[in-house]
């Protein structure tokens, strides 16, 4: 999948759109390599979550988290567990994630099936 700022920054698009539209397609990736349906209400809220916490930093934050993949993951992860989304289909992404059989997701995406195997805390 190519580098999304060059091609976004040649698009005119800018960074909070791109890292809104990066974090889109990584769920559409994560649910289809699952063989899941992606619960759509719970995708939106953690596309507006992202958005409104990318849109109170600075523009130089942003930049700099266009820059940096680890930091990027940092704040899809908030996001994606803040909106609620790590609590649908637990169960089986759970059940998916000890196993890390079959699953045929990029090694980044480790940032969101650890929050599955997670030990909970008491």
């Amino acid at each position: 999948m190519g580098q999304p700022s060059d091609q976004h920054r040649n698009q005119g698009i800018r960074p909070v759109d791109q890292l809104r539209d990066e974090f889109r397609e990584r769920l559409e990736l994560f649910y289809r390599k699952l063989k899941l349906a992606p619960p759509y209400d719970s995708v939106e809220k953690a596309l507006g979550l992202l958005t409104i916490r990318l849109t109170s930093m600075s523009p130089d934050e942003v930049h700099r988290l266009c820059s940096d993949p680890a930091r990027r993951w940092t704040e899809f992860r908030k996001a994606f567990v803040e909106s609620g989304l790590s609590h649908k289909h637990r169960g089986i992404i759970a059940g998916l994630a000890r196993s890390r059989q079959n699953l045929d997701l990029p090694p980044e995406f480790d940032h969101l099936l650890n929050v599955y195997v997670a030990t909970p805390k008491v």
